[in-house]
Order: C-alpha cells, then sequence, then structure tokens
C-alpha cells in the first residue's frame, strides 16, 4: 500500500485523536527513517525522548528478542529472574532505594500521586481525604482523566470532567506563588524539570533548588517527572541535576526502553515508597521480565556508549548555532542539552508549516503548543547528522513563511 492509502486506511478506521505529519514510517535505524516507498528522512522528535539511544538499537533489540524467546511475563504472581537486577541497577545509578515499575508514563505519574497522598496521610498527618499536590501551570503529565484535571490547558479538559480533586495549580517559575499556596494539607510538589509540550520552558536559574528548600521546610515531598527530560536529554542523567536537587521521587518512561517496549518506573527511597504493601497498588504488566531486561540494556547502552555528555556537548553546539539564526519569523531560541524549541511569531501562522516545510527537506520535527518546533533528535546523533539538520532548519527559517499545506 501506499502512504496516501495507509494515511486513508488510519482515517478511516482510526480515531481522530492525532493529527501527524504527512509521512508513513516503515522502516528505521539510528537517527534515520524510510517511508513505505523509501524516502529517507531524519528524526528530531526521537518519539518524544523515547528514542534517545536512537531507533533500534541493536543491543536493545537483541535484548528484547532474546529474552522474548525465554519469557515474557510472569505476572507479579511470581517472581522473574530480571526484575531484581533492574532494580539494583537504576537505584544504584541514580542513588536511591527502591523503584516502582510501571508500563507507560501515565502510569507512572499516577503511582506518584498515590504515593504522595498516602505518604501525607500516614507521615505528615493529614487528614483523610484533605492531601493536596501542587502542580505547575503549563505542565503535561500524561492523559489519564486525573491528570488532565489539573492542566492549564482547556483543550486535554474538554469534555472530560468532572475531574479529581485535590490539585492546586501554580505559576511556572514563581518561587513567591508556591510560597503563597504552600499550607498544612500540602503532601507535594509535583513539576516537570523542564516543560516540553508547553514548548521546552525552563525556569529560572535556581527555582528548582529553592522548591527542594520549600519541600524542605514545610515538610512535603518534592516529585520531578523526568518521563522525557531524563535519561540524558538535556545533558544531564537527570534533568535536576542541573541544579543539584535531589527530589524525593523521580518519575521515569520513554527512553527507558530505548523506544522497544513500554517500560516507566517510580524511583524513590523506602520511606515514601514503603507507603505500598501487598494489595495497594499493582500492574499484571510492570515489572515483566521482558521490559525490565530491555531497560537494563536501554539504561547500560546511554551510559557506555556515552550519549549523555553527547546530548551535553552537541546541545550546547546546536543551540547556539540557531540563536544565532536571524530570521523574521523567529521569537525565541531556548533550550537545554539536545531538546531545543524555536518559536516563531503568531503572525507567521504557526509552527506546523514549517515543520511540514522541513519534512520535505528530509527532516522531521513537530510542532507543539502552536507556535513552537521542537528539535529532538536522538541522542547518538553524530556531529555530520546535527550539521545537516541544522542546515535545514536554517534554509527554512530564512525562507519566507510557508504556507500550511
Amino acid at each position: 500500500m501506499s502512504s496516501r492509502d495507509l494515511m486513508s486506511q488510519e482515517s478511516t478506521f482510526g480515531a481522530s485523536n492525532y493529527k501527524p505529519l504527512d509521512v508513513v514510517i516503515a522502516k528505521a535505524k539510528g537517527v534515520w527513517v524510510w517511508d513505505v516507498e523509501g524516502k529517507k528522512y531524519m528524526d528530531c522528535l526521537a518519539a518524544y525522548s523515547a528514542v534517545n539511544q536512537g531507533h533500534c538499537h541493536p543491543k536493545i533489540v537483541a535484548t528484547l528478542r532474546d529474552q522474548a524467546e525465554r519469557c515474557t511475563l510472569t505476572s507479579r504472581a511470581f517472581y522473574n529472574d530480571q526484575l531484581g537486577p533492574f532494580y539494583q541497577q537504576i537505584c544504584e545509578l541514580l542513588g536511591y532505594e527502591k523503584v516502582l515499575p510501571m508500563n507507560t508514563g501515565a502510569e507512572a505519574v499516577e503511582t506518584a500521586i498515590k504515593a504522595a497522598r498516602r505518604w501525607g496521610y500516614r507521615n505528615k498527618g493529614i487528614a483523610d481525604g484533605q492531601a493536596e499536590i501542587l502542580v505547575f501551570s503549563g505542565n503535561f503529565h500524561g492523559r489519564t482523566t486525573t491528570i488532565v484535571g489539573f492542566s492549564s490547558d482547556a483543550e486535554y479538559q474538554a469534555g472530560f470532567g468532572p475531574f479529581t480533586p485535590g490539585f492546586k495549580i501554580v505559576p511556572y517559575g514563581d518561587i513567591a506563588a508556591v510560597e503563597q499556596a504552600m499550607n498544612g494539607n500540602v503532601c507535594a510538589m509535583l513539576i516537570e524539570p523542564i516543560q516540553g509540550e508547553a514548548g521546552i520552558i525552563i525556569p529560572p536559574a535556581g527555582y528548582l533548588k529553592a522548591l527542594r528548600e520549600l519541600a524542605d521546610k514545610n515538610n512535603c515531598l518534592l516529585i520531578c517527572d523526568e518521563i522525557q527530560a531524563g535519561l540524558g536529554r538535556t545533558g544531564k542523567m537527570l534533568c535536576c541535576q542541573h541544579e543539584n536537587i535531589r527530589p524525593d521521587l523521580v518519575i521515569l518512561g520513554k527512553a527507558l526502553s530505548g523506544g522497544v517496549y513500554p517500560v516507566s518506573a517510580v524511583v524513590g527511597d523506602d520511606k515514601v515508597l514503603s507507603v505500598f504493601e501487598p494489595g495497594s497498588h499493582g500492574s499484571t504488566y510492570g515489572g515483566n521480565p521482558l521490559g525490565a531486561a530491555v531497560a537494563r540494556t536501554a539504561l547500560s547502552v546511554l551510559i557506555d556508549e556515552g550519549m549523555v555528555e553527547n546530548s551535553r556537548d552537541l546541545g550546547a553546539y546546536a543551540l547556539e548555532r540557531l540563536q544565532k539564526v536571524s530570521s523574521p519569523h523567529v521569537k525565541a531560541v531556548r533550550g537545554l542539552g539536545l531538546w531545543i524549541g524555536i518559536e516563531v511569531h503568531k503572525e507567521t501562522g504557526g509552527a506546523r508549516p514549517f515543520c511540514e516545510a522541513l519534512r520535505e527537506r528530509g527532516l522531521l520535527c513537530k510542532e507543539t503548543h502552536d507556535y513552537v518546533i521542537r528539535f529532538a533528535p536522538p541522542l547518538m546523533i553524530s556531529r555530520e547528522d546535527l550539521d545537516w539538520a541544522l542546515e535545514q532548519l536554517e534554509a527554512v527559517l530564512a525562507a519566507p513563511a510557508p504556507a500550511s499545506n
């Protein structure tokens, strides 16, 4: 079937909850993908950081195949020989005591919410049913009804209420607003150290450190959602490490499996994760041997192949180069590591036409929040390939504003 046929098939039989660019990917390797007609593109979205290690990394795929032939699923009714080693590896890597595995990022966020609330009742003495979690404007933590209920984006909420109470939204980056919102019922603050979906929004320097101090002062938890920002994307293993802070809970997903299998996790210390006992939380697939084995190799690959350092070095180079682009279309360029947002002026008509023009040149990016081109290639990208990608961006930004297809 042709690309046009396959896109038509999706439109006919699938719910219209996405608006993809018009490219049908049939093969992928490293930073490159090919459509069904054989045209080659560079992927500079990296599946929202899920393929930080590159598409179909041979070591991760080999682990997937080997484990799939031996044992894929036991449920947590029994032990398996991959989960314990996965736990130890991630704890030693990140410096925490415990792990609670799930499958998707949204499940891990829900897990962290449950842990924070129960910790608040059991350890802080909050009255039953009164726990509050401070969240932040522009947040994106997933798509469950609980999570979209504390979004500040009306599009994510429309028609899905009523929503779960117990969340208070404060302005992102405003430490005074957090201080004002703090009270005895606050059990946690849940934050993205950099907001991806909002347009690669970076808080002021010292903001995360100030949140850590407020959490300590007010006996509440600091939870960092590192599903997109973590595992090397910003040039450190965790984004929060740029301010040398240690959250009480870290939420991981996406690149935890290198993009070949859904794996997520909440990482923390026993003082928080001990609130769970048998029967209080779980998942049939969470912690399965296939996912655990894949995650072990995905983490090893990031470290062994220097991908975190590559993100740091090439990300700084790319950001400096893009910030020098002279274009009447560009309002701002911001980023950290290989995670860069190019914000265009509203008068251009939005970021999507630029992404469509880039696609025609063989570069795949995706717009977010209407006016931001998100540039986030796999972390194993070479300097040569990065230079080619930057040349395409520079050419499109220098040309007259493209019209939307």
